[in-house]
């Protein structure tokens, strides 16, 4: 409920200060496109950290050891209960 309230708070600021520049000396054809404005730079933002987060993936040798002995174990097991895991 907290997290709501929050919420409609900050989308009231929102509005009061977008209604607020709607009445002062901004002319009313940029105000009206601060919305869009907003949509676009707020998207463009979560791509820019899905890049920045992209880029510093880490790589982990040593895991993916750890998963082909993981696979080898299971294509084992998996052979002992008769099904045939090999694609040659």
């Amino acid at each position: 409920m907290k997290h709501i309230v929050k919420l409609l708070a900050l989308l009231v600021a929102v509005s009061a200060f977008w209604i607020g520049l709607l009445e002062t000396v901004i002319p009313r054809s940029y105000a009206w496109l601060l919305p869009v404005y907003f949509v676009v730079s707020l998207g463009c933002y979560g791509l820019l950290m899905v890049g920045v987060g992209l880029m510093h993936f880490p790589t982990c040798p040593q895991e993916a050891v750890l998963l082909q002995q993981d696979i080898a174990e299971a294509k084992e097991f998996l052979k002992q209960r008769g099904v045939d895991v090999d694609y040659d």
